[in-house]
């Protein structure tokens, strides 16, 4: 990883002004002196992912930092999946925006990095050390050769299958499927009693965008061309309307709201047989349904056939620093704080194989390792792992395709959600409803 050092930035941190997380970002000394002369500094950090476990390492991340830092405070304010774009967009319009956010994905970083907002991360970057990271696990941030609009704080495989192993056995499956035909027929055999064959979802919002996108992938077609051209409008894409429609008799009458916290819950509290999320499913199922906790384990989502690949959503969680931020100095060394070993190995902890780390020294770190549901989930975790280091999102559909700055907008506009809507539930002609889609987005991209 190349990075340019951006001495035209608010603090002009250098790598010589800063030192290793490990061992302090600006030295407590320095930031002392300036919290003094210009008084009490309040941090505001914002995050759409705050389940008690994680408020917990939220709090000792911010607790070790304030002792470290007298004068500085940091204020933890939780947002929403659905609502982080209109309360950032409020904030933004207002000038009252947080210090620092985290665990949004990729694609809303370009987004605000393409209108301005947005101050680059290169400072941070360097205090963590770039050398610690996985390689290429910030490409999808550099958005111009060396300069960062963000880092990635995890990665996620959000689109993993997930199986309970007791149903398929008593329904006489012996593999997981690896085709929408055998997922489909593997659904309906283990459908019954109470129990549903899958918890995708139906309702307008970002849930049903972004998992239909990877239908959309998996049935080997692309939102956009590598050269950002819609591509949308395809017999891919009505391939995917039409397994999606299928799938929906499998499904709870309550999937046509279903969002992320909806669909997870219908796996873990086994009212479906098969479950698509990300690792937070091992937590949750120890924690709220143990008596399944050895009978789940996980794949990547089929595709299509067999000549056609699997395609992991990878949202990319980040951390960036909106340019209006007050207290850039302070603000900087708080989000390098953030990947300090102890508070950033809590906070994976918090949701084991939820979010995994972006730092390699973090992985291979026996206090990272040294967690029961790692360990007994291990070779779940290892397929998680493998899946989200080669996943995509709309923001980076594949190795050859361009950064897409527009994908929020299109992802918040809700344009595919409300595709599927109208032909998966409303009956509405597939080939007119994909046209008037395409014709949508491209609108969206001349916006």
């Amino acid at each position: 990883m190349t990075i340019r050092n951006l001495n035209n930035s608010p603090t002009g941190l250098t790598r010589r002004s800063a030192l290793a997380v490990t061992g302090g970002a600006l030295t407590a000394g320095a930031l002392s002196r300036a919290t003094s002369a210009q008084g009490a500094v309040t941090l505001r950090w914002w995050s759409p992912q705050s389940v008690p476990a994680q408020l917990a390492a939220y709090k000792l991340q911010i607790e070790t930092f304030e002792a470290a830092n007298p004068g500085i405070k940091v204020v933890f304010e939780p947002t929403s999946d659905e609502t982080y774009a209109a309360q950032l967009a409020a904030a933004f319009a207002s000038g009252q925006v947080p210090n620092i956010v985290t665990h949004l994905p990729s694609f809303a970083v370009g987004n605000y990095w393409r209108s301005g907002l947005l101050e680059p991360f290169n400072d941070v970057i360097q205090m963590v050390g770039p050398e610690k990271f996985y390689p290429g696990a910030n490409r999808i941030y550099e958005v111009e050769p060396g300069v960062f609009a963000g880092a990635g704080i995890g990665g996620t495989a959000a689109n993993s299958l997930w199986l309970r192993t007791d149903l398929m056995k008593k329904a006489g499956i012996a593999e997981a499927p690896k085709t929408w035909d055998e997922l489909r027929t593997a659904a309906r055999k283990m459908q019954g009693g109470g129990i549903y064959g899958a918890p995708l979802p139906y309702a307008r919002n970002s849930m049903t965008t972004l998992i239909f996108i990877c239908f959309i992938h998996l049935a080997g077609g692309q939102v956009f061309t590598p050269d950002l051209q819609v591509a949308i409008d395809s017999p891919e894409t009505l391939n995917a309307l039409e397994f999606y429609k299928s799938m929906r008799e499998l499904c709870p009458p309550g999937a046509t709201s279903y969002s992320w916290g909806e669909s997870l819950t219908a796996f873990v509290s086994g009212a479906t047989a098969t479950g698509i999320y990300t690792g937070r499913v091992l937590a949750n199922v120890n924690a709220q349904n143990p008596s399944i906790k050895d009978s789940i384990t996980c794949t990547t989502y089929p595709s299509i056939s067999a000549s056609v690949p699997s395609w992991t959503f990878n949202d990319f969680p980040s951390m960036f620093i909106p340019k209006a931020a007050k207290d850039m100095g302070a603000t900087k060394k708080f989000a390098a704080h953030i990947y300090a070993p102890e508070g950033y190995i809590k906070q994976l902890h918090a949701a084991p194989g939820h979010v995994l780390p972006v730092l390699k020294t973090i992985a291979d770190d026996p206090k990272y390792q040294d967690n029961p549901i790692i360990a007994k989930y291990a070779n779940e975790v290892k397929i998680m792992a493998a899946a989200s280091a080669g996943g995509f999102n709309l923001g980076f559909e594949s190795a050859k395709h361009k950064p897409n700055a527009k994908a929020g907008e299109v992802v918040n506009s809700a344009v595919i959600a409300e595709m599927v809507q109208r032909v998966c539930l409303n009956n509405e002609d597939p080939k007119k409803i994909v046209g008037e889609t395409a014709q949508r987005i491209e609108k969206i991209v001349k916006g």
